[in-house]
């Protein structure tokens, strides 16, 4: 009987901040005891989520169970930098440029940007949770100013606008006189992401998808035609399975070998007061992300989002584990800390109010993990980073794929290759720390 376990179980360290920031809402009951459904989705994410809202868009019939391992927001989902992005957007790169077809990727995050919008208004979110604001592409280095002319003539030659700002300019949006330059481009969606996973889930539920929190799956085998899924206090019986849990696909025995297992960190600050956002100045929301993949993303947000706030996030480890410690996270907030009262040096020694560690998963090839893994086994993983848009993208690919629907999402990622085989142990983790280390430090002001 083919039967996959898990060897490993979801730990987050740190608060979810963007969640925290939230009002508090009753969490769902854990599965217990045995319930059937045509699918069950494992994790509750921006894929999980995403593939739970395209079944019931394509078949609205279908039952359709949503198995998360702890709550909603408090996993990855709440733990990222909220920045939906359009454009190729490649961190193993140096420059995020994705070597491939930007016509294609660009078209494609547009329809995750899509779907996304859609499910805001069908679910009467609030406006701040999805804000169309754009980003800006921040540099201090005479390279890096260079860069951002470069990217900005490429933009053009797909057709696609932008905007350079200069060191002025950037101090009128941010209050900082950090920044040489920036690069705006337009199409950036700023998300509230705890919010809107929040909002996606309680709309599905109306929608009559089942969701059980704090149910982490334990394995799942062959049961006739279909599948048992098993929790660690019940169990689903359904004709298909889609994985949406990101790296710990590789927790189940997929793509052994294959996966980065990559943490990054970020610190937000407590709410600014009238005198602190007077000596800050700048615009109240906005999104910086570093000329350099390996610099620091800052972003400032208002009430509409969670309160004055300014969330710093920078710092990266290699865990094959898929665990950090805590020494981990010190590391990264001292850090932080200290990039942060070098961009705002009005603000500089304010305590960080939180300081938190998520997980994301990359392929040394940049690929991701969507498609069918076994015969009614389907997966939406491996976001490289990327998890917003993405993981959107990937979760919409394993419901068409598990409904027998083509489009050119699935034709994407069903053309992808396998992820790369990565060195063995320890090369991989101390030689991957030693390179992310050097290059944390090369961009250190970017």
């Amino acid at each position: 009987m083919t039967h996959y376990s898990a060897r490993r179980l979801p730990l987050q360290r740190g608060v979810a901040a963007w969640n925290a920031l939230l009002p508090a809402r009753q969490g769902t009951e854990a599965l217990t005891g045995a319930i059937t459904a045509d699918v069950v989705v494992v994790g509750a994410g921006f894929a999980g989520l995403s593939a739970a809202r395209r079944l019931k868009q394509l078949d609205p019939a279908l039952r359709v169970v949503v198995l998360e391992a702890g709550r909603v927001a408090e996993g990855a989902a709440g733990r990222n930098s909220g920045f939906m992005i359009d454009l190729p957007h490649e961190l193993t790169s140096e420059d995020y440029s994705g070597g491939g077809d930007d016509r294609a990727v660009i078209d494609l995050n547009r329809q995750a940007i899509g779907f996304a919008g859609e499910a805001v208004e069908a679910y009467g979110m609030a406006p701040g949770v999805f804000d169309r604001a754009g980003k800006i592409n921040g540099a201090v280095s005479a390279a890096a100013v260079a860069h951002n002319r470069s990217y900005a003539d490429h933009l053009a030659s797909l057709g696609e606008t932008s905007t350079l700002l200069d060191a002025q300019q950037m101090a009128e949006v941010t209050g900082s006189r950090h920044y040489a330059s920036g690069l705006y481009t337009p199409g950036t969606v700023m998300l509230q992401p705890a919010a809107y996973v929040r909002g996606l889930a309680e709309g599905l539920m109306r929608d009559g998808v089942v969701l059980h929190e704090n149910s982490p799956v334990t394995g799942f085998e062959k049961q006739g035609t279909g599948w048992r899924v098993a929790t660690q206090q019940g169990q689903v019986s359904a004709g298909k399975v889609i994985l949406t849990v990101n790296g710990h696909l590789e927790s189940f025995g997929f793509e052994k070998g294959r996966l980065m297992q990559l943490f990054l960190y970020a610190v937000i600050t407590p709410e600014l007061g009238p005198e602190a956002l007077k000596r800050l100045g700048g615009q109240p929301r906005w999104g910086i992300t570093p000329s350099d993949p390996m610099g620091t993303t800052v972003r400032r947000i208002d009430s509409g989002q969670g309160g004055n706030r300014i969330v710093t996030r920078t710092c990266a480890t290699l865990r094959p584990g898929m665990r950090v410690s805590q020494g981990d996270l010190d590391r990264a907030a001292r850090i932080m800390q200290r990039k942060f009262d070098q961009r705002f040096p009005a603000l500089a020694g304010m305590k960080m109010e939180n300081a938190w560690a998520g997980h994301l998963c990359l392929s040394m090839n940049s690929v991701a993990v969507a498609r069918q893994l076994d015969e009614g086994v389907f997966s939406g993983c491996v976001q490289n980073g990327l998890g917003t848009a993405r993981g959107t993208l990937t979760g919409i690919c394993a419901a068409e794929l598990a409904m027998g629907t083509e489009t050119a999402i699935t034709r994407h990622f069903t053309a992808e290759a396998r992820p790369s085989k990565l060195p063995p142990q320890p090369f991989k983790e101390m030689g991957a720390n030693a390179v992310l280390r050097w290059r944390e430090w090369k961009a250190r002001d970017e």
